[in-house]
């Protein structure tokens, strides 16, 4: 069987985010995507791809269907995806065809990866598209294993005060302590739903089965209004570029809000609550400034 090649790009990702246990994963991964072809019964059907975290491998099943082999570093993001691919099972999402238990890998069906929600010039409509993906994914209760937005919450919580002294600007300070004032609101009722938590338009890919499907799940049980960010936030360079940020903001959130049936001022507070997550993950990178993205996302929300 003819060896995976790894592509340094995820060989520098793993080097980065894992140090001495990403590198020796990846030196087993050309020996695991071999077994697992073997196992399966595949064949390799195209060039290799990579993301940050993950392997892919086009290829044919025994019976000649399309599908892609995807791997990854077993961790608490991985199960949490196998739980969530499977309780979908197909509706909305790329389906799950079969998983190997021990390594984490995926056998997944093939969308097309060289078409995502990006290519729709129309932002409404690739708004609209995102929206009721969304929509479908959130009316799922969230099974049990999943991580849970109220622990989440609580744990940011707790963070902030330390945090704020990072800063270095007295008036950022203030702003995430807003933002963690807005959390503090609601996170007696975290919601139960299952979120994608990822979903923006590079994670939606034209499909043959449905028009557009959603990948690269990592679920959550929470409100849906804390899965509102990346939809948010999908192409910001571009919408940075040509000026209108805070009028793209509003317009999307509306749709989103409206697709998904949400509570605006609930769906405002718990996107604040992603940038304060997401700000929590800078300072921890070392950083003593907000990013200007969240700082204009959180001036543009409705009642914010």
């Amino acid at each position: 069987m003819e060896a995976a090649e790894v592509p340094p790009s995820l060989v520098a990702s793993y080097d980065r985010a894992f140090g001495a246990e990403g590198r020796a994963w990846i030196a087993g991964l050309p020996a695991l995507a071999a077994e697992l072809l073997e196992r399966w019964e595949l064949r390799r059907d195209g060039a290799v791809g990579a993301g940050e975290a993950s392997l892919v491998l086009p290829v044919l099943r025994e019976d000649d269907t399309r599908a892609v082999l995807k791997l990854q570093l077993p961790r608490e993001e991985t199960a949490a995806a196998l739980i969530g691919l499977r309780t979908w099972n197909g509706v909305g999402t790329v389906r799950l065809l079969d998983h190997d238990p021990d390594s984490s890998g995926m056998l997944l069906e093939r969308l097309d990866a060289a078409r995502t929600l990006t290519s729709v010039e129309d932002d409404d409509v690739a708004m609209g598209i995102l929206a009721e993906l969304q929509a479908r994914l959130v009316s799922v209760p969230a099974p049990p294993g999943l991580r849970s937005l109220g622990d989440i919450a609580t744990e940011m919580l707790e963070r902030v005060p330390q945090a704020v002294t990072a800063l270095a600007d007295p008036a950022e300070r203030q702003l995430l302590r807003g933002w963690a004032a807005a959390v503090a609101e609601l996170v007696g009722e975290p919601g139960d739903r299952m979120l994608h938590w990822d979903l923006h338009y590079d994670n939606v890919l034209a499909a043959q089965r449905e028009p557009w499907l959603a990948i690269d799940p990592e679920p959550l049980a929470g409100d849906p209004g804390f899965d509102l960010w990346p939809a948010l936030d999908s192409g910001w360079d571009d919408v940075v570029t040509r000026g209108d940020a805070p009028r793209v903001v509003r317009r999307r959130f509306d749709l989103l809000t409206e697709a998904l049936g949400l509570d605006r001022a609930r769906a405002t507070g718990w996107t604040l609550g992603r940038l304060l997550q997401n700000a929590l993950w800078d300072i921890d990178d070392g950083r003593t400034a907000l990013a200007p993205s969240s700082v204009t996302m959180a001036q543009s929300l409705p009642d914010s």
